[in-house]
């Protein structure tokens, strides 16, 4: 069945297959790079020891060659790829199940930017099946934290076409084409796919996106990595895939509200709310079948199961409830800021 129970000392499978899923919770991955920093641990304070610095953590991810690890209870050892085998429904819900089958569909991470990230893009569903089998990327950002006049881009500042931006590319001045913004924490952006953009040095930011790792480089100012090799462009490859529009309004405006859930992104992809708890919250999922992932972008909280179960949950920490659990009670140690993500 794929699954690894090595780690699960005398629980048997049978156990584990009928066991009744509960809030879970997974080991973060680390991933050094080239512009990464010392934020994921500085103000998130997730330890990458031995890694030199960290760019990003997978928080939670379905991505084939790196799927997250359980990091709690009966279920602990197993990957989510594999519970999604056994326990498919259970956690995601039928609705989901039948449209995204056997392939968990949501990525969830921290990126610290100590540097300028490359200008990419990234496909959208048709062209990364086309070319890569696999679903595109879109995305969404929140700002968790940013350095004075730090900013980031988004999308070009006026419509173009593929003849100019090879123009302004080929010239060295790309740059000069996109559009720029200046973040602050709480600050919201989304990101279909074929949006050109790039995260500027600086910030901390939580990104949702689409289960997918593709993204095309177009352009990483000119670095080079401790060998002295420049990193591979995909200047072809982008062209495809990059939506030439303008949008007069890049960054998602919302005015946020205690204690009830404001919505940040609606999209087929996924959708976000933002709660800003200052009293204790229950959450009804009864007429609901999904699956939801909470991120905790501010603050601590404990949340609380229909199956008695607590957990204190503290900035940075992720967590998915599956599809089954049908009451989340959050008790705030203080005022807490909580990404609640799903598809409907």
């Amino acid at each position: 069945m794929g699954l690894d129970i090595v780690s699960l000392s005398c629980v048997s499978y049978f156990e584990i297959k009928m066991s009744t899923l509960y809030p879970l919770r997974f080991k973060t991955i680390f991933k050094d790079k080239i512009w990464g920093g010392s934020k994921i641990k500085t103000v998130l304070g997730k330890d990458y020891d031995p890694l030199p610095n960290c760019g990003e953590t997978w928080e939670l991810s379905a991505v084939a060659e790196e799927p997250s690890v359980i990091d709690n209870g009966v279920f602990a050892g197993q990957d989510l790829n594999a519970l999604v085998k056994t326990h498919g429904a259970e956690l995601m819900g039928k609705k989901n199940l039948e449209r995204f089958g056997n392939e968990f569909p949501l990525l969830i991470k921290f990126i610290d930017a100590n540097a300028d990230l490359s200008i990419q893009v990234h496909p959208d569903d048709t062209l990364a099946n086309e070319r890569h089998n696999c679903a595109g990327k879109t995305e969404m950002w929140y700002i968790l934290a940013a350095d004075e006049a730090a900013r980031l881009n988004v999308g070009f500042n006026k419509q173009t076409n593929k003849d100019e931006y090879l123009d302004y590319l080929n010239k060295g001045k790309i740059l000069d084409l996109l559009h720029y913004e200046t973040v602050a924490a709480g600050d919201v952006f989304y990101l279909p796919a074929g949006r050109i953009h790039y995260i500027g040095r600086g910030i901390l930011l939580a990104e949702i996106q689409q289960t997918s790792d593709i993204t095309y480089r177009i352009y990483d100012f000119d670095r080079k990595d401790a060998k002295g090799n420049k990193r591979e462009l995909h200047t072809e490859l982008a062209l495809d895939a990059i939506d030439f529009s303008h949008v007069e309004d890049y960054k998602t405006k919302y005015e946020a509200e205690e204690n009830i859930p404001v919505n940040l992104v609606d999209s087929k992809y996924f959708t976000t709310d933002l709660f800003v708890l200052t009293d204790e919250i229950e959450l009804d999922y009864s007429e609901t079948d999904m699956f939801r992932i909470f991120v905790i972008v501010e603050g601590d909280v404990m949340m609380t199961t229909e199956q008695n179960k607590s957990d204190l949950l503290t900035f940075g920490d992720v967590v998915l409830v599956p599809a089954s659990v049908k009451e989340v009670l959050f008790s705030p140690l203080g005022e807490v800021k909580i990404l609640e993500v799903y598809i409907p």
